[in-house]
Parts: structure tokens; sequence; C-alpha cells
């Protein structure tokens, strides 16, 4: 048997449409579980808790960087793309972890920072010291003067002045989009789009189901322009993706693309780019519409974006490891998302919130709950934060976005259950606000509660398991009598399920517009009760303040 073929035993078999089923669960090893007790994350740890994770109804599993690094970006700056970080084990614990989650039929993303690599890497190392068009120093891009691809915007506002930075060892200066610390790698170079396959084909021998590719927008140049999402980087993203075809039929490729809806659709190509993006400007609606306690900004952002290929499918999501990015917002619903949700400026990096859930709904169970009913109701995969399935809490004082990857939270011992290392040993220090503490907020205890939120989520994702129509469906917008209220019908063949929120924090009533739809039954899922049928006339609801219905459509 051949290393393609031994790979295609470790993966799961099944739909090549997987991911269109996808409900994912991002986590970052370092943060997770600590197996040896040094204080860090580790494999051995994230593969004991694994029974974990599937108890959710999670089917896909989303793992942050977890390469050799200098970690002055938290591992997003890579020194060796080819291996783990001994920090979190090794090559065979890797392995270990695949294959179980695999047993338990849990696909596996891993992140892929295909933009650029430390400035530690060897090929960069090896760039600087090499001719002038070398090959070799060709891996990365240089100039003479500071002044090329003026164009350009900067994205990191608070801490770089310029995308060129000096290297006196290549007398020269370097491209990074990025921290000056992470160069940028040039596609313009043959070797380098082959390196970027092999090491696909590396992590591919080991079983894992996916990529996720960070920052692909800028991953080519080219003089006079804004160097984002030119030409030729459709070009190289089908290219791989037709080399990748080939062999691996069922790996899928997830773009992070932080851009207006039409703008990200393009990474989908004709269905030969990449298989998932994120919808960046759904998210940012989604917090719009609750905190002005009205349906259009959800409502506005969908009706504008047009269909993808059947194929393909959106990663939406609430948070993650970044800040509550506002860039695909205008200046004017910046601010007011900033006055409503960061109010205390130390919660604002770059143009965003560096906050986690819990903490911007100020712990109100209630909009936590809606705001994942959204989640899991609306277009896409939905794509759930470690920790933000008990309601865990952030520390803005943790430099950077540190202060949203801290510990998980799994009982009420020690450091949270997390490590038995001493706490000044922990990667990061573990929550201290007595509001969102580990005595507060574990696994343990809300794994007991049958009311818990963390109950609460298994529930929603087992009824959303059991409906295609919200995975696959049609998305129809329901008309209303009351702006407060968000309705919508998802359809799949005879699966239709009716959803409806309360996007106030008052009662509302409303009457909703359900043609076609005469003599069914709506059925309410959560519950089971039978709601009295619909007639020729608008269908009467009534809600409590942030209540929502998953209704399933019966004839």
């Amino acid at each position: 048997m051949n290393d393609d073929e031994q790979a295609a035993g470790k993966r799961l078999s099944g739909a090549r449409l997987w991911h269109k089923d996808a409900v994912i669960y991002q986590l970052h090893v370092k943060s997770f579980y600590d197996a040896d007790g040094d204080g860090v994350g580790d494999f051995c740890g994230l593969t004991g808790k694994l029974d974990y994770i599937a108890s959710l109804g999670v089917n896909t599993i989303w793992l942050l960087p977890f390469y050799p690094s200098p970690r002055r970006d938290d591992g997003y700056d890579i020194s060796d793309y080819r291996d783990v970080s001994p920090e979190y084990g090794s090559i065979a614990d890797f392995q270990a972890f695949v294959d179980a989650a695999h047993a338990r039929q849990i696909r596996v993303i891993i992140e892929l920072v295909v933009n650029h690599t430390s400035d530690e890497h060897p090929w960069f190392q090896r760039a600087r010291r090499a001719p002038v068009g070398s090959p070799e120093r060709d891996y990365y891009v240089w100039s003479d003067t500071d002044d090329k691809f003026s164009e350009t915007r900067i994205i990191f506002v608070d801490t770089e002045k310029s995308n060129w930075s000096w290297d006196p060892v290549a007398q020269a200066y370097y491209w990074h989009r990025f921290y000056s610390h992470q160069p940028d790698l040039n596609y313009r170079n043959p070797d380098v789009v082959n390196e970027l396959l092999v090491t696909m084909n590396f992590w591919l021998a080991k079983g894992v189901d996916g990529f996720r590719l960070d920052a692909i927008p800028h991953l080519v140049e080219r003089e006079h322009t804004d160097n984002e999402n030119l030409p030729e980087t459709h070009a190289l993203l089908k290219h791989v993706r037709a080399n990748l075809e080939a062999k691996h039929p069922e790996v899928i490729l997830l773009a992070e693309a932080n851009l207006w809806q039409e703008e990200a659709r393009e990474y989908f190509g004709d269905g030969d780019e990449c298989h998932m993006a994120f919808h960046f400007p759904l998210m940012p609606r989604m917090f719009m519409a609750l905190a002005k306690q009205s349906a259009k900004p959800i409502k506005t952002i969908l009706r504008q974006t047009s269909s993808i290929p059947d194929d393909c499918q959106w990663a939406i999501f609430l948070r993650n490891h970044d800040e509550l990015t506002l860039e695909m917002v205008t200046e004017s619903e910046r601010n007011f998302l900033w006055e409503t949700y960061a109010a205390d400026k130390r919660a604002r990096l770059n143009l965003g919130i560096r906050r986690r859930l819990s903490p911007l709904m100020d712990q109100d169970r209630r909009r936590i709950e809606l705001l994942h009913m959204l989640l899991f109701s609306l277009p896409g995969s939905p794509v759930l934060y470690y920790g933000d399935e008990i309601g865990m809490g952030d520390n803005i004082d943790l430099g950077d976005r540190d202060g949203v990857r801290t510990p998980m939270q799994w009982s009420d011992h020690q450091n949270a259950g997390f490590s038995t290392a001493s706490p000044h040993k922990l990667a990061l220090p573990i929550i201290s606000d007595p509001q969102f503490s580990y005595a507060a907020i574990n696994v343990a205890d809300q794994q007991g509660d049958p009311h818990s939120l963390l109950n609460w989520m298994k529930q929603m994702l087992r009824l959303r398991r059991r409906h295609e129509a919200v995975s696959r469906g049609s998305l129809r917008f329901v008309k209303t009598d009351n702006e407060c209220v968000l309705s919508y019908l998802r359809a799949f063949g005879d699966d239709i399920v009716l959803c409806a929120a309360n996007l106030s924090e008052t009662p509302q009533a409303v009457r909703l517009a359900l043609p076609g739809l005469e003599g069914y039954v709506p059925v309410e899922l959560c519950g089971g009760a039978s709601f009295p049928a619909v007639g020729r006339e608008n269908y009467p609801l009534t809600f409590q303040p942030y209540a929502y219905f998953w209704f399933a459509m019966r004839r």
C-alpha cells in the first residue's frame, strides 16, 4: 500500500460534500488540556478530551497552528511547516490524535499559514544570505526601496508603520503584510508553490481532512495594484485545488478572506478554488441586529449575498481566536458597535474588539442562546470557539489577542483542571475575574446541570443534525409586521424549518406571512409541542424578550 492509499485509509470515508454538514469546533492545542503537566496543552491531552468534544455534537475540529515557532504571533509565525512544536508533542502524538478523532467520526482541519513565515524559518535565513536573483533569495519579496507597492494598505495599523522592513543581512527591504517578523512568501517562484504542495501532502499523509488557509487575499503581489485578491492569487488556488483533487477529492480548503461577501465569494471560483469561505460581513451584523433590536442588518446582508456553487459552503461564526473584526462595516457602524460592546477602550484592537462572546453579552444567557440559535440556523456551517459552549470569559489585560485564548475551564480544581503545573508555568494565566472564574464556570459543573448552557448547546446541535434543511436548505425570509422579529424558512425537499427570533429586550407580538404553508402544523423542536395549523391569515406569535422558536413544519 502506497502513502496515498494509507492516508485515504486514515481519513474518514463518506460523502465528498461532508463540509456542507460540518459543525466545526475551533481550539488551540496549547489552551485545551495539558496531559504532561508542563503548563502547556498538548496533543495527548487533546486526544484524552475527544469524548467531550464528540458529546457536544460537533463533527469537525479546526486546530490553530501547532508547528514549531518562536511564538511572537502565537504560532502564526511558523519556523517549520512539517513538524509539531515540541511543547505540543510529536508527529506520532498528532497521528494518534487524528486516528482517535476519526474513530469518533470527527474530521480534522488544520491551520496552514500560507502567506508568510517566521523570520526565523530556514527559508528566510537562507534567502537573506543568498545572492540577488537566486532561487533561494526569491522565496521572499525584496526591494531596494520601501516605496514600492505604495497603493497597498497596512493591516495592523496599531503596530506597523510600513509593509516593508529593512534587513541588514540582505541589505534590502523585505515585504510583509502582517507583523515585521513575518516576511511574505513569493508565490511567483515555482519552488515556493511546490513547497506549499509538499507541505499539504505531508499532512494529508497523516490523514487530515482539510486546511484553513490563512490570509489568502494577500498571496501574490503586482505593482500598481492594492495587492489584494489579484487574478494571480485565484490562479494559484485553482492550481493547488487541482493538485489536491486528483488524489484527495474529499479534502477541503477553507478560505480566510476578511472581505465583503461578493469578494469572498470569488474564492469559491467556479467550484474549483476553495470549498468553504468565512462569511465575515454576516458576523458583526448579528451583533448589530441585537444592539439595534432590528432584523434589518441580518436580512440586508444575506439578501446582498449571491448564490455560491452547489459544492461550496459558507462558514459562519460568532467569535474566534482573533478580535471581533469590524472591517466589514461602515465607519459609523463600527463606532456604534465599539460604543455598544467595547466602551472600555482596552477591549479594542486594530479594527475590532478582543472579547469573548459571554462578556460581550454581559453574561446574559438569553442573548447568548439567541445568537447561537441564529448561528445554528442561518445558511452555512457553524464554527464554535472552544469555551463558548460554557460561557467562558476573557482577560483584556493580556497582550494582543491572548485574552481570548486562555486555558479551557474543565473543573473547579487547581488551574481549572487544565494542568497540574504550578500556575506560573501555564502558557496563559487562568481567568481570575470572580464572575468568570473556573469556580463559577466549568465543564464538570455544567455537565451535571440539565439546565446549563453546555447542555442547551448539545440539545440544539442534536436538533440541527436531524434537519438537513438547516445545513443545506434554501433560505426565504418571512414577511412580518414587526421589525424586532427576524423570521425565515429553511427548506430542503420535504424538510421545512421555520425559525423566528425576538431581537428585542422587551416582549413582542408578530404576525408572519406564510403563503403556501396553509394547513401545515408548526411543531416546536425543543419541546415537541404542536402549535395551531397555519391558516389563510398571517400567523400570530408572541415572544418573551430575546426568545426564539424553531418549528418543523408538518403537513
